[in-house]
């Protein structure tokens, strides 16, 4: 698993040269320092202003930095809502995937649906065997007699 943090911190910052200062100021100071501080220094990015950020060929953990970034410190109350309504929504549905994919009752269903459907098959007798137990006298004469012929040596 490659470690990209420091790359899109990267991306980040260079990205924030060209974002107005009122909204790079609605950033707090220590979260622009720990991007500043963790950044690979050697990561070449150049942001193309040609481009909309949209069409940016940034990495995943950049848009997923600046969209925490947006929904904490530039969204609107409004936006802010419909955000974490989507987020919610969103989690649901994979929760709900889950439950689908790891339900034990399912699982148990499953099973059964594939026992029936299997070809049945010729069985052996493995039934358990009835023991039949000695009565409570003849195990007494039996421990004593064999008492007494321990005794006579």
């Amino acid at each position: 698993m490659v470690d990209n943090y420091p790359k899109a911190y990267k991306e980040v910052i260079e990205i924030l040269k060209y974002v107005p200062q009122e909204s790079v100021k609605k950033i707090p100071d220590e979260m622009i320092n720990m991007f500043k501080t963790k950044m690979d220094k050697s990561w070449n990015f150049i942001v193309d202003i040609n481009k909309p950020f949209e069409e940016q060929e940034l990495l995943e953990e950049t848009k997923a930095i600046f969209a925490n970034i947006f929904r904490d410190y530039w969204a609107t109350p409004y936006q802010k809502e419909r955000i974490e309504a989507q987020e919610k929504y969103d989690l649901e549905k994979i929760e709900e995937e889950k439950r689908k994919k790891y339900n034990p009752d399912d699982i148990f269903k499953k099973n059964k649906v594939q026992k029936d459907e299997e070809e049945p098959k010729e069985y052996e007798n493995n039934l358990p065997v009835e023991v039949k137990k000695e009565k409570f006298f003849k195990r007494l004469i039996r421990f004593i007699t064999s008492f007494l012929k321990k005794k006579k040596y």
